[in-house]
């Protein structure tokens, strides 16, 4: 089996500081896996995602990320990632529109004003469809619902074509009742698009029995791992 992540006794800090973040994790995470990241506030749950992604580097052991050898090779290995930060939220006069926000995520991949090719376009219209959202890209972005942006935020980060989709707290904007649907749409993605994904949540109930894995962090430890797979 293949692996997406496989850290072998990685710590890491924060830069500008002698505090470990996470100590000693040895992790395989599985290709086109859909895994949990949960734990109590502190445990370095976002910490995770963020040297997996490379903003941080490993002080000891050794971590690779899609086959590439971090933190040497992190500005590529993003390339390859779609990543939805927990603070998505913007305020009413953001001076773009719902689409506008979705095509940034391509503008790393794109000459200035080139257009979008066919493939792009099919893709940007199966996002559309599969999100709901074709009826709201016009609006300006930061008078939709917390719901509306975060499937915009998604729709931006899927539009990279990412190989490893990484969402941190995904559930915070959203009520209850919609938590569920929005574990059920991740659960679509993974299998329509074949992409690992990574969700950092400590609500494990809207993904509890969808998951292929769940994670458990404490105080920058990995207490717990179970996996289906």
């Amino acid at each position: 089996m293949s692996y997406v992540v496989e850290a072998d006794n990685v710590s890491t800090t924060y830069p500008r500081s002698n505090d470990v973040a996470l100590k000693n994790i040895t992790l395989r995470i599985p290709y086109g896996s859909f895994v949990l990241i949960t734990g109590p506030n502190g445990a370095g749950k976002t910490t995770l995602l963020e040297l997996i992604l490379g903003f941080l580097r490993p002080i000891s052991g050794t971590l690779y990320v899609l086959g590439y050898r971090m933190p040497e090779n992190s500005r590529k290995v993003r390339r390859m990632c779609g990543y939805v930060m927990q603070n998505f939220m913007k305020p009413p006069d953001t001076p773009y529109s719902a689409l506008e926000v979705i095509l940034m995520g391509i503008a790393p991949f794109k000459k200035p004003f080139e257009e979008l090719s066919g493939s792009e376009k099919a893709l940007l219209d199966s996002l559309l469809e599969l999100l709901g959202i074709h009826d709201i890209i016009e609006k300006p972005f930061g008078t939709l619902s917390g719901g509306q942006q975060q499937r915009v935020m998604l729709a931006r980060a899927l539009f990279r074509r990412p190989k490893l989709l990484l969402l941190d707290e995904p559930f915070s904007s959203i009520d209850n009742e919609s938590r569920r649907e929005f574990a059920e749409l991740l659960y679509a993605i993974r299998d329509k698009y074949k992409t690992t994904i990574l969700v950092v949540s400590h609500d494990i109930d809207p993904l509890e029995d969808l998951v292929d894995g769940i994670i458990r962090l404490r105080d920058g430890i990995l207490v717990d791992q179970k996996w289906r797979l």
